[in-house]
C-alpha cells in the first residue's frame, strides 16, 4: 500500500533545516523532512505562545490600568482575527517592509533581520568555533539563518495561541478561592510565599487541561503554513500526492502523523500533570 514511499521523490524541498535532501532521495525521506519542518516551527512556537500568553494573562490581572488595558487590547485583537489572515500579515510584513539583505537591521550583535530572513550566530563544528553573521556588500554571510516563511509561521502561531493561553492563565488565577489566599496571609506568609506557594500551584491545576488543548490546536493549525510556501508536512504531502496520484495513502499518512503528534503532546502533558500532582500531594 505504501510501497511508493521507496521511489525517488522527483522534487526538491526549498527549506530542509539541518537535513540534506535531493530529488533522488526516496519519498519517505521527503516526508521526514516535512515532519522535521513542522516540529522545527511548532516547538519554538509553543515556547513563544506559553511565555507570551502567561505575560498577557497576568497583565490582564494587573492592578495598574495601563498594562491591564494594553494586555486586554492585544488579546482581544489577536483572538478575533483569523489565523490565516494573521499569517499572511506577518509574511507580507517580512517580504515587503523589511530592508534588503545588504541593508539588514542589526537587532543585536550578530543578529541581522532583512527580507532574506533572520541571521544569527551558530556553532560551526567543522571550524570548531562560532560562525557570526557578517554584513557583506550584497547579502549576509556566516552564521545560521531562517527564512521569512519560517518566521511568519512561527510568529503567527505563537501570537495567535498566546492570546488564548492568556485567557486560560487569567481564568486559572481567578479560580483560586480568595479565602485560601487570606488564610495564608493570616498565617503570616509573605506576598512572595502566597504567590509561589499557594496561588501558583492552585492555579496550575485549573490551567493544565485547557493549556493542553491550546498546544494541540497550535500543532493542528500548523498546516496553514502552506499559504506562505513553508514546506511543512502537509506541503510535502500535497506535492507527493500530485506527483504519484496516491491521494488516499498520502492523506492517510498525514492524518496518522498528526494523530501521533497530538497523542505525544497529550501524553507528555498528562505525565507532567501526574508528576506535579504527585509532588503537591507529597
Amino acid at each position: 500500500m505504501f510501497e511508493f514511499l521507496g521511489q525517488p521523490a522527483g522534487f526538491d524541498i526549498g527549506e530542509t533545516g539541518p537535513w540534506l535532501f535531493s530529488a533522488e532521495q526516496p519519498l519517505w525521506q521527503a516526508f521526514g523532512v516535512g515532519l522535521s519542518n513542522t516540529l522545527r516551527v511548532s516547538l519554538p512556537a509553543i515556547v513563544l505562545a506559553v511565555t507570551l500568553g502567561t505575560v498577557l494573562g497576568l497583565g490582564r490581572l494587573s492592578a495598574l490600568p495601563l498594562p491591564r488595558r494594553l494586555a486586554t487590547l492585544v488579546v482581544e485583537a489577536v483572538r478575533n482575527v483569523p489565523l490565516l489572515v494573521q499569517l499572511l500579515m506577518w509574511y507580507f510584513l517580512m517580504v515587503e517592509w523589511l530592508p534588503e539583505p545588504m541593508e539588514a537591521l542589526h537587532l543585536l550583535p550578530g543578529v541581522l533581520l532583512s527580507k532574506g530572513g533572520l541571521a544569527f550566530p551558530w556553532w560551526d563544528a567543522a571550524q570548531g568555533g562560532w560562525s557570526i553573521p557578517v554584513q557583506e556588500t550584497f547579502n549576509v554571510q556566516g552564521g545560521a539563518a531562517v527564512t521569512p516563511e519560517y518566521l511568519a509561521v512561527l510568529l503567527a502561531l505563537g501570537f495567535y495561541t498566546a492570546a488564548f493561553i492568556a485567557e486560560v492563565v487569567r481564568a486559572g488565577v481567578l479560580s483560586v478561592p480568595r479565602s485560601l489566599l487570606e488564610a495564608a496571609e493570616t498565617l503570616g506568609a509573605s506576598s512572595a510565599q502566597i504567590r509561589w506557594k499557594v496561588l501558583l500551584p492552585q492555579a496550575l491545576r485549573a490551567i493544565r487541561p485547557p493549556l493542553t488543548n491550546q498546544l494541540l490546536n497550535l500543532i493542528k493549525n500548523s498546516p496553514l503554513a502552506v499559504a506562505v510556501g513553508y514546506p511543512d508536512l502537509v506541503s510535502v504531502g500535497n506535492t507527493t500526492l500530485n506527483q504519484t496520484g496516491r491521494v488516499f495513502e498520502c492523506i492517510l499518512l498525514m492524518m496518522a502523523i498528526y494523530l501521533l503528534l497530538s497523542w505525544t503532546v497529550a501524553l507528555l502533558m498528562g505525565w507532567s500533570d501526574r508528576r506535579i500532582g504527585g509532588q503537591e500531594r507529597a
